[in-house]
């Protein structure tokens, strides 16, 4: 089955990989862009391209829903992200009722939502728990999930890594590269669920193609890894002589802002759901053998 997908944030995290696997799929992909130059980072990728700007979905939702598809992969992490996410929502709801065939929405939300799982294993029956700089995901999820007019997905990736260490080993990456401290915010036992990003976004296209799939799906590879372990592993791989520093939470949200609690939750989640419905799995089950992936692609 090939669709044509329109996607939000095709330059970011996520998104590239997506763009990749989706057409790797011989799906036909557009995305929204802002600029010249993400216009040329998602044509060499192999996407089409929109000009648009998420506060004001008015003027591209027609386009979007020329597709078979909808992808909501954007977080910009900034002041305006909710209401950003609330606009395209709220056109996309209002839009799609008057489109005509019922349209495939994959909508992300994040582990984060859950809260601290402490000794549970988060699953797609847990109550959500969201810190409040993004309880707007949950919200918007819902508002999209009771629309009889749409076949919806809520994808909730854990914590997502990079094969060249980026994402979420990003801070300890650039660390361990300088001989800097790496920092480890809140506690060294926090556990972290982790995703490689060309994992996660396998895990999109498989959902993608079933509309008969809808509700919330966690998509994830390790359930709980300690961020502890993760800095030393990835201090030892770049031979680096950093050492490991402790913040505190409320340090870092000073810093930082309230998003920066996120990366302090002790969290373990299941991806059982998933991998039962779509056949999904991930090839990476252990982050340490990405790392070394990546040694041998640089060889």
């Amino acid at each position: 089955m090939t669709l044509d997908v329109f996607l939000l944030g095709g330059t970011g995290s996520i998104g590239t990989a997506l763009v990749t696997e989706l057409v790797a799929r011989g799906h036909r992909v557009t995305a929204l862009s802002r600029s010249a130059a993400s216009d040329h980072r998602l044509q060499a990728m192999g996407a089409q391209v929109l000009r648009g700007d998420m506060m004001d979905p008015a003027r591209w939702m027609p386009a979007a829903l020329s597709h078979d598809a909808f992808v909501q992969a954007a977080a910009t992490f900034g002041d305006d992200m909710a209401e950003a996410d609330n606009r395209v929502v709220s056109q996309l709801l209002t839009d799609a009722e008057r489109a005509g065939p019922k349209l495939r929405v994959l909508y992300t939300g994040g582990c984060w939502l859950y809260g601290d799982t402490g000794g549970n294993i988060a699953t797609e029956t847990s109550a959500f728990d969201p810190l409040p700089a993004f309880a707007w995901m949950v919200h918007h999820a819902q508002r999209l999930l009771r629309a009889s007019h749409l076949s919806v997905a809520v994808v909730h990736p854990a914590m997502v890594y990079h094969l060249d260490g980026g994402g979420v080993f990003e801070r300890f990456r650039d660390a361990a590269r300088s001989h800097d401290p790496v920092e480890i915010w809140g506690s060294p036992n926090t556990r972290w669920p982790l995703i490689e990003r060309h994992d996660l976004a396998r895990a999109y296209c498989d959902l993608l193609v079933r509309p008969d799939l809808s509700r919330h799906f966690n998509a994830v590879a390790q359930q709980g890894v300690r961020v502890g372990d993760i800095a030393n592993t990835i201090t030892r791989w770049y031979a680096s002589q950093s050492s490991t520093m402790v913040r505190s939470v409320a340090d870092v949200m000073q810093a930082h802002g309230e998003w920066a609690k996120g990366p302090t939750l002790d969290q373990s989640l299941s991806s059982a759901k998933l991998q039962t419905a779509t056949g999904w799995r991930p090839r990476f089950t252990q982050f340490q053998t990405a790392l070394d992936l990546q040694t041998v692609n640089a060889s």
